[in-house]
């Protein structure tokens, strides 16, 4: 067990360090610069930016400072904010972008295995029918038109619920449903899939022999076991969920992070890009490690072999 965790720690860092040298050399291919941009520059002052940010040393350089920089924790300043670092960019705009995935994920995993699991059970009937065209829209429409489609039939229709802004209850409820959509719709196919192959196998036949209730079979064994597919790839739907909120925030307005990361690549703001990249990136790491060791102690038939131990 020790010698797994370590291994998989030694594989995180690994993963880590690839997405910062990748993105940090990518970033720094493309011709041009911040500042170029902002289009004509006294020649004095163009050198002092350069200077100012590293941007005069060779790359090799800069991505070492860089390196040594983010081991304290420092991603950096931003280049074209003068009053905040990438810091606190990411302080004020995650907490926003985190409630808005929390709220879509629970969404998601409240409806999604819910709508699998009656699907499995009524396979061919009405509400199978019905769960997988929920499940085909949600997984066939992206999150950002279904916000506009929300926007425009929902919104301006319910007085109640605001077309974008942030600050109360009220201000989520359409981004989230919007962005709750695509994983509910994956966890309702792939519970389905799931709940209809636990439903075939002899355990179940056997509890039914047994004379255990019908809603006991179900519950405590069909679901219980039907489930697990869904806890392994929690890691990459919550991430997806931080991710896919960029568009999201952008068209309902909200102060998240996601408009941090579409402010970055609009002003080539290398600091801002790399820090926003690097901590989804440890997130998403993070939440994957997690769910592997988390899987491990839900479903005690996985064992680790002499190897992993």
């Amino acid at each position: 067990m020790k010698k797994y965790l370590f291994k998989r720690l030694i594989m995180s860092v690994i993963t880590l360090w690839a997405i910062i040298t990748i993105t940090f050399f990518l970033m720094h291919s493309i011709p041009g610069n911040p500042f170029r941009k902002e289009g004509k520059m006294p020649e004095v002052v163009y050198e002092n930016l350069l200077k100012k940010y590293g941007l005069d040393k060779p790359k090799p350089q800069q991505y070492v400072i860089y390196l040594k920089n983010l081991l304290k924790g420092d991603f950096g300043d931003s280049m074209k904010s003068r009053t905040e670092t990438v810091n606190d960019m990411i302080r004020r705009g995650f907490p926003i972008s985190a409630y808005l995935g929390a709220e879509a994920l629970i969404i998601a995993i409240i409806f999604g295995p819910a709508l699998g699991a009656l699907a499995a059970l009524y396979q061919n009937k009405v509400p199978d029918y019905i769960s997988m065209i929920i499940a085909i829209i949600g997984i066939s429409v992206p999150s950002f038109i279904m916000g506009t489609v929300l926007i425009q039939f929902v919104a301006k229709n319910v007085s109640w619920l605001p077309i974008g802004g942030w600050g109360e209850f009220k201000h989520t409820l359409l981004p989230a449903l919007a962005l709750s959509l695509m994983p509910l719709a994956y966890m309702a196919r792939l519970m389905r899939s799931s709940m209809l192959e636990v439903l075939g196998q002899d355990y179940i036949k056997t509890a039914k022999s047994k004379g255990i209730s019908k809603a006991a079979v179900i519950i405590k064994h069909a679901v219980r076991n039907a489930i697990l597919p869904i806890i392994s790839v929690l890691g990459t739907l919550i991430s997806n969920l931080l991710v896919g909120s960029f568009v999201i925030e952008k068209i309902f307005g909200i102060p998240g992070l996601g408009k941090f990361f579409v402010q970055s690549i609009n002003n080539r703001d290398y600091t801002l890009i790399m820090g926003t990249t690097i901590f989804y990136a440890i997130i998403l790491i993070t939440l994957l490690l997690i769910v592997d060791i988390a899987y491990m102690f839900i479903d005690p038939r996985i064992k680790l072999t002499k190897e992993g131990r």
